[in-house]
């Protein structure tokens, strides 16, 4: 017995040991590979400040695809262009086998957010063009600098896997991912990472507790008539949008509190003495739920109907993107998580705090915005700090939306947060621009890229984290809810959009674009000083830690 129970002891202790090995092995090779997104800081800077020149909207991001696309191929990316019928969009893939892992991060910028980065108050790179107010042009940096360590990685130890790089195309019309899911470029996906700008470290799981939405235009026709000659011959479209939209702002007093809806009048007509034959206004519909979202879309397509009726005018409508609410993987999370606290937050310098807290001062950040508490002091997050914790969404008012949302439906995947902005501004705004070509986006990328890494090779290595991925993905988010598109078969992506605003904007911007070869940086290229705020801003500040010790 004393024999059997030794043998029993040191089986138990030689597979203890083994599992023990096999654990240092997985922690050695994330270290190494934090260590060689290190070595691609510089290139990571690069990619960051390049897609913050080019200032493109959604749609098209045409030398954001030729920049990215070329990047990657010329690291032994296998190159798909034009995917789901988008001229802008595309895959990079690399390796072979599985696990297939999918990285995306988004890639438009905001309409009329033109800012010079460092600076701490508004001074537009080109007056009224596009910028990026949210910070679009890092995701794919710490995507590629976190993929190319990963690659080095596999080919030095021989691991099998497929890398998938992909673009998130007109995030901000929403207009892209339910598409590609639609042309099946994630049908053999096994995991997604997803990466989006924030203040902070962070990942959640369950319910985001964002809103879905889908985004309709009306098109309205009547008849044109001379508005003062001959009146009673026309059909005004425009009445037409303009009853539409005063419907619809009498019924939201009887619409859910979640709901969020909000349009633009695309077209009011050419000129005031002639009757408008055409006119359509834009619309965006959000709610918490699937059910919900078709609701309020059904009550938009009747109050149009009612405006057709008493204009005698005809009215179509055209869909122009759409976003599921959000629900993302917990095992996952917990992964990426671990490696979160691992890696932690830069260490901001007191330049970086400095053009955190004047650009916090110009924009008036509130401590408590609506019904969430936004900062506890002004600055960025401290290293010392707690990083963002996950948790189910228990209880949501609504709010915004994204279409990765569509891709968390259709395979395990989650949303990385990381710190390259500045908290408290008001967002889609040029205030958000302001450090996005700075080394506080710089430091933030590359510490997402180390968390992104590190949770690639637990993906990799751990096939217990893939099933219990995608147990959690079938037993729990699906169970009672499958996933339905809210576009339509015969819908198309609508890649005409922001045509006209490139058109414009796209040679105004073209003397800014980077040029890495001659500059270290953006900011030395324009010629900014790090940072550049006002005197009265300055003082401000100074008051500000002078009242704290």
């Amino acid at each position: 017995m004393k024999r059997l129970l030794s043998l029993f002891i040191a089986v138990l202790m030689t597979g203890w040991c083994a599992a023990q090995s096999e654990v240092r092995s997985i922690e050695k090779l994330k270290a190494a590979a934090a260590l060689e997104v290190e070595k691609n800081a510089v290139l990571g800077q690069q990619i960051n400040d390049m897609l913050f020149s080019f200032s493109e909207l959604g749609f098209q991001e045409i030398e954001t695809f030729t920049y990215l696309t070329t990047l990657l191929e010329k690291n032994g990316f296998k190159i798909q262009k034009g995917i789901a019928g988008i001229p802008t969009a595309w895959t990079a893939t690399w390796g072979s086998g599985k696990p297939f892992i999918a990285l995306g991060s988004d890639v438009d910028c905001i309409p009329k957010a033109s800012q010079k980065p460092g600076v701490a108050y508004h001074d537009p790179i080109v007056d009224g063009a596009p910028g990026h107010g949210e910070g679009h042009n890092s995701g794919q940096a710490l995507n590629i600098i976190s993929a190319l360590a990963l690659k080095k990685i596999m080919e030095k130890e021989k691991i099998p896997g497929t890398i998938m790089l992909w673009p998130g195309v007109a995030e901000e019309v929403v207009g892209t991912k339910a598409f590609y899911v639609r042309a099946g470029y994630f049908k053999d996906v096994d995991a997604c990472i997803f990466t989006h700008v924030a203040n902070n470290l962070g990942v959640s799981y369950g319910d985001a507790g964002n809103n879905g939405l889908v985004s309709v235009r009306f098109n309205f026709e009547g008849a044109a008539a001379h508005a003062a000659g001959a009146p009673w011959r026309g059909r005004s479209a425009l009445d037409a949008v303009e009853l539409m939209n005063i419907g619809w702002n009498f019924r939201r007093e009887h619409l859910e509190l979640t709901q969020r809806s909000h349009y633009v009048i695309t077209d009011g007509g050419d000129q005031p003495n002639v009757v408008p034959s055409k006119a359509a206004v834009w619309y965006y519909f959000r709610e918490r739920s699937y059910p919900n979202i078709k609701k309020l879309f059904d009550v938009g397509v009747k109050i149009a109907e009612g405006a057709a009726l008493m204009t005698d005018t005809k009215f179509t409508y055209e869909i122009l993107g759409s976003a599921w609410p959000g629900h993302f993987n917990k095992p996952m999370a917990e992964a990426m998580y671990q490696n979160i606290k691992v890696v932690g937050l830069p260490q901001w310098s007191a330049e970086d705090q400095l053009l955190a807290k004047a650009a916090q001062i110009e924009m008036k950040a509130p401590k408590i915005d609506g019904l969430a508490v936004k900062l506890d002091t002004l600055g960025l997050p401290t290293p010392t700090g707690p990083v963002n914790v996950m948790g189910r969404q228990l209880m949501a008012m609504g709010g915004g939306s994204d279409d990765i949302a569509d891709i968390s439906w259709s395979l395990p995947t989650i949303v990385l947060r990381y710190p390259s902005n500045i908290p408290g501004l008001p967002g889609h705004h040029w205030s958000n621009a302001i450090s996005m070509a700075t080394p506080i986006a710089h430091k933030g990328i590359v510490y997402g890229a180390k968390a992104e890494v590190m949770t690639l090779i637990d993906l990799l290595l751990k096939p217990e984290l893939l099933a219990n991925a995608w147990n959690y993905y079938r037993t729990e988010q699906t169970k009672e809810l499958q996933y339905t598109p809210l576009i339509g078969e015969k819908d198309n992506p609508a890649i005409y959009l922001n045509q006209k605003i490139m058109t414009e904007y796209a040679p105004k911007l073209k003397p800014f674009y980077y040029n890495p070869a001659k500059y270290k940086t953006y900011l030395e290229q324009l010629g900014i000083q790090y940072p550049t705020v006002r005197a009265d801003q300055k003082e401000a500040v100074e008051k500000l830690e002078a009242t704290k010790k």
